[in-house]
């Protein structure tokens, strides 16, 4: 059995929409939080690698990693092209010294991406130490119809990639087994987006703890198996009605966090 390590637990930008890139920075040092995850979106401040920097810096808050922009409403950041997307997350990252780059696979009407997106994501991984991390989706659902938006697959361990992202929001509505999938997963699990969710077929991201997903089992098999990625902490506070509200959220989301991934190694160590 590995030794258990030290996890970094880490905000992602996107916890506090529809606040800014720069209230994230300022949150998470307020709470206490080791870094950072940057989703690349439409604030300007996430494109700006200097103005990250300058943030990163003020607040003493490092980028542990960088989301590159691949949602639907990211279509025109950085580029239209998904392969420049990443060449730019990858740049991003090695200039901020963050050590994961997250991306989703493709959407299937990307047809030529999605067609060399394995190899080209080896291709990539190849060419750098930042850590390729492809991130687990989910089906799209409407009423009892299915769509099968993603290509080549939404559930990522079929295909053979170097580094995986478990996000638990997305397993929750997949309606997958979330430490299943860990389990195929196996050492390429590189990061973990760590939400609750309850089965909806919308994405909840709620906090941990609120939802039916195993997120104790899954922090404590972290440590236990000497993960050597970060957690970051991935929740929807759209609907506070403050900033205290959010800021109570996050804390809540972190201090479940540390005390699952602490339990365990403490079970552990002599």
């Amino acid at each position: 059995m590995a030794e258990p390590r030290d996890v970094s637990v880490a905000l992602s930008t996107a916890s506090v929409y529809p606040e800014s890139t720069a209230t994230a920075f300022e949150i998470a040092a307020r709470l206490g939080y080791d870094g950072v995850e940057v989703m690349v979106w439409t604030d300007p401040v996430s494109q700006d690698i200097e103005a990250l920097r300058r943030l990163s810096d003020y607040h003493g808050i490092p980028v542990l990693a960088v989301h590159a922009p691949c949602l639907l409403i990211t279509q025109r950041v950085w580029s239209t092209d998904p392969w420049v997307k990443l060449q730019r997350a990858r740049a991003a990252a090695e200039k901020l010294g963050a050590s994961t780059v997250v991306v989703h696979p493709p959407f299937r009407w990307q047809r030529q991406y999605a067609r060399d997106f394995v190899t080209g994501i080896w291709r990539m991984a190849d060419e750098t130490d930042v850590r390729f991390a492809v991130e687990n989706m989910y089906p799209w659902r409407y009423r009892d119809r299915e769509m099968l938006a993603y290509a080549p697959d939404w559930d990522v361990t079929r295909h053979d990639y170097r580094h995986f992202t478990i996000d638990l929001s997305h397993a929750a509505t997949a309606r997958t087994d979330a430490l299943e999938m860990i389990g195929r997963m196996g050492d390429r699990l590189g990061h973990v987006h760590l939400a609750d969710g309850r089965g909806s077929a919308k994405d909840e991201h709620l906090v941990p703890g609120r939802g039916t997903q195993p997120c104790a089992e899954v922090l404590e098999h972290l440590t236990a198996s000497g993960f050597d990625g970060h957690v970051v902490i991935e929740v929807n506070t759209r609907r506070a009605m403050s900033g205290a509200e959010r800021e109570a959220d996050l804390a809540e989301a972190l201090a479940f966090t540390r005390k699952h991934l602490s339990s365990a190694a403490r079970v552990r160590r002599p």
